[in-house]
């Protein structure tokens, strides 16, 4: 079981995203999370809708802290490129994403972010399957 961790500084809209992309294609070798610095306690409706569209269920998630992933032991941990650490993130691979945050834009550039994080979370998920 290789576990990913998502991380961004609200937890509310690319990190939340990315845990449903990793869940919807990784299957059963793959755990999924996300978590925030400063988490708004709210996933964003527009990224709920976003994800609507491909048939995935946001309003399941909730925007969580990273303080309970401190110590914790992941396999990969990546920052979604909103200049956050994690460095009480025990992870064996860390990746820094710049993918711009979505929260103020358009419903159609919205859902271009979201497909960037799918193509990345895919390209994640294919280099985990090439390294066991």
């Amino acid at each position: 079981m290789k576990t990913i961790l998502f991380v961004c500084v609200e937890n509310s809209n690319r990190s939340q995203m990315a845990e449903a992309f990793a869940r919807m294609h990784g299957g059963h070798g793959v755990e999924a999370a996300s978590a925030g610095s400063r988490p708004s306690g709210r996933i964003n409706p527009k990224a709920v809708e976003a994800m609507k569209e491909l048939g995935y269920d946001l309003t399941a998630h909730s925007s969580k802290g990273l303080a309970e992933f401190n110590g914790r032991a992941v396999d990969v941990a990546v920052t979604m490129g909103c200049g956050d650490e994690c460095p009480l993130v025990l992870a064996g691979r860390r990746e820094d994403w710049q993918i711009p945050d979505p929260r103020e834009m358009s419903p159609v550039e919205f859902r271009g972010v979201r497909d960037l994080i799918e193509k990345k979370v895919l390209a994640l998920l294919s280099s985990l399957d090439g390294s066991h």
